[in-house]
């Protein structure tokens, strides 16, 4: 489903992303770990557009997207949770959830699917976002890059300061979407433990390199836990 060849990105003069090539495939989860400043949410910004890949090649479904803009992007299937979930706190979560639809055609619905995902959903939909706990934004931030239906899913660190009880439900749901073979999943996580739970292959990241990568159920064979700590 995706595709990455040679990526290289830079902020100034400094080299963030340094020919990073990886593929994620439909039905599977593709874990990134590393560190904090190692280019993990960077790499996931250039995947959505939000910034411009310097040199190198993005592909999904084999389509050459590494000029497209973000809202072509989301067009054409990628769904993106951005770190900090960046939610509307001014709108509900019913209206949080229409802005998912933006690129369907008029008229669209919000999919029952999506709170039988997420019930708590559901249960605030005449809530403002803002007045929800973390756990329960960043559960609204998934439903909404679920919206538009993504073959793609984007998530950069959706356990960061949620509580214990809603990291299980997240991993369920991940599992769930992930099983059903119907997109790729590519998840940006520091906490490991969640990370081997889901992976179905690993990519480690130092200094905006792959230096290690796997699959999943071998991380703890290859020693994955050190090289996070290092």
């Amino acid at each position: 489903m995706l595709q990455l060849m040679d990526v290289n990105q830079f902020y100034g003069g400094s080299h963030i992303l340094r020919k990073v090539g990886f593929e994620a495939r439909v039905g599977e989860v593709t874990v990134v770990l590393g560190r904090n400043g190692v280019g993990k949410t960077t790499l996931l910004k250039c995947l959505m557009g939000v910034v411009p890949v310097k040199t190198g090649t993005v592909r999904l479904d084999g389509e050459d997207i590494t000029a497209a803009t973000p809202y072509e992007r989301v067009r054409r299937g990628v769904g993106y949770v951005p770190q900090g979930r960046e939610i509307f706190g001014r709108l509900t979560v019913e209206d949080n959830l229409r802005m998912g639809l933006a690129s369907q055609p008029a008229g669209s619905v919000i999919s029952p699917e999506l709170f039988e995902l997420f019930p708590v959903l559901k249960q605030m939909l005449h809530r403002r976002g803002g007045d929800l706990s973390g756990g329960q934004q960043q559960q609204l931030a998934i439903a909404r890059a679920l919206a538009a239906g993504p073959k793609l899913l984007l998530l950069d660190e959706p356990t960061e300061g949620i509580q214990p009880s809603i990291i299980k439900d997240i991993g369920r749901v991940i599992r769930m979407l992930a099983a059903r073979g119907t997109m790729a999943i590519v998840l940006v996580e520091q906490y490991y433990d969640f990370a081997a739970e889901l992976a179905d292959q690993y990519l480690v990241m130092e200094r905006g390199e792959i230096i290690a990568r796997g699959r999943g159920a071998d991380m703890a064979r290859d020693g994955v836990r050190g090289r996070m700590s290092i």
